[in-house]
């Protein structure tokens, strides 16, 4: 029991550091650094948050927005589910107000756009009709006013799908990325991010 209270107060001021730590300057680059967002995953674990199934339940996003969330990740990088992605930005979002409200209203975008266009929201619209949108939002050239809200919100989901996989131990592991098992030694390797673009075609911004 004192081995308890002494680490909870340890494990709340880590929280605390997180929600203090987030950097909103560059569309969902390195929001955390990898030794925080590491943690960030070894709480969501030990929450058995990773499993993929109801037993997480969304700190900040709605549960069809979470759902929503998910598919996307699953566009940006295959696996990204296991990776516990979703998870992972979800809790930073119910952190900061900012991120909330990005993802949130990046998420209600999406679902506004599909239902003007195919009368049903993104999660339960065709693949063809997922990713007819998702091509208009991944590439530069196919910008217009009307989708500049949701080209923006690609860029952040894009981001932060990629940093969440690539910091989570089912990202190390696909790159096979040893490394130090200090959490504060790890950094995402450029080769890992590189690859990442690669394995959707909707990773890059063209």
């Amino acid at each position: 029991m004192n081995e308890l209270l002494r680490e909870e107060p340890s494990r709340r001021d880590l929280l605390r550091v997180i929600g203090n730590s987030m950097v909103l300057t560059t569309a969902g680059v390195g929001v955390l650094t990898p030794a925080l967002a590491q943690h960030v995953h070894v709480a969501l674990s030990e929450a058995k948050s990773l499993s993929g199934g109801a037993s997480y339940q969304p700190k900040c996003l709605t549960q069809h927005y979470f759902a929503t969330l998910r598919r996307l990740g699953e566009y940006i990088i295959p696996g990204s589910t296991d990776a516990g992605a979703a998870e992972y930005i979800d809790f930073l979002a119910s952190r900061n107000e900012d991120l909330a409200a990005i993802f949130n209203g990046g998420l209600g975008w999406m679902d506004d756009y599909m239902l003007k266009r195919y009368k049903a929201d993104f999660l339960s619209a065709r693949t063809e009709q997922q990713t007819a949108l998702l091509d208009q939002l991944a590439y530069k050239k196919h910008a217009t006013p009307e989708n500049a809200p949701g080209q923006r919100f690609w860029t952040w989901a894009r981001n932060m799908v990629v940093d969440a996989y690539y910091t989570s131990p089912v990202g190390v592991q696909d790159i096979g990325y040893m490394g130090n098992k200090a959490l504060s030694s790890f950094s995402v390797p450029q080769e890992a991010v590189d690859y990442a673009m690669k394995r959707s075609p909707f990773a890059n911004e063209g």
